[in-house]
């Protein structure tokens, strides 16, 4: 059952890459007013809801890997002032998150890393439990990204086409650049 969960989150990390692709490749057509813009939303601008997937990406891919960075992670948000270098470091942030999920073993799905909350707690979280967490969560602000799109010029992107095989068709070209983004990522 554990090589099957695997086999999942890797596959739940694919489908985020694809996701968050189709959405910056919709996001790059704004212009930086558009980008910036006060909307309606958890986080008030399409800038300030990416920089935020971006800096919980990067919180959880640091505990999860314990390399000690903690809440520092949050340290600069907003990371980034404009969309090209906030879509490089995501892309970047995913292809990190695929290469984490495909060095998995079972094991690891159960192993426990410490967490650095807001209050100064350090609980400790396992990993399948944190990666589906950080799943939900991008799934969540990503939705609030697409509603805020519909506020603009550009069209927002189908976001849920990946697991089904009649999918498949519809989603080639994005799977040809998930295939690059994975290749990068080793």
């Amino acid at each position: 059952m554990s090589e099957a969960l695997v086999g999942q989150i890797r596959r739940q990390a694919e489908n985020n890459a694809l996701s968050n692709h189709r959405l910056l490749t919709a996001c790059v057509q704004l212009d930086h007013a558009a980008f910036v813009a006060t909307r309606t939303s958890f986080f008030p601008s399409i800038h300030l809801t990416l920089d935020h997937i971006y800096c919980v990406d990067v919180y959880y891919l640091d505990t999860m890997e314990e390399n000690g960075r903690g809440r520092a992670a949050f340290d600069r948000e907003p990371a980034f002032e404009t969309f090209a270098p906030l879509d490089e470091a995501q892309r970047a942030s995913d292809r990190r998150l695929i290469a984490f999920c495909d060095r998995l073993a079972a094991a690891d799905i159960e192993r426990t890393v410490t967490m650095f909350r807001y209050d100064g707690s350090r609980p400790r979280e396992r990993i399948g439990d944190i990666l589906q967490h950080l799943f939900v969560h991008q799934i969540h602000h990503r939705g609030q990204v697409h509603a805020m799109l519909a506020g603009t010029s550009v069209p927002p992107p189908q976001l849920d086409e990946y697991f089904l095989a009649m999918d498949g068709p519809l989603v080639d070209a994005d799977r040809a650049a998930l295939a690059a983004v994975r290749a990068r990522a080793l």
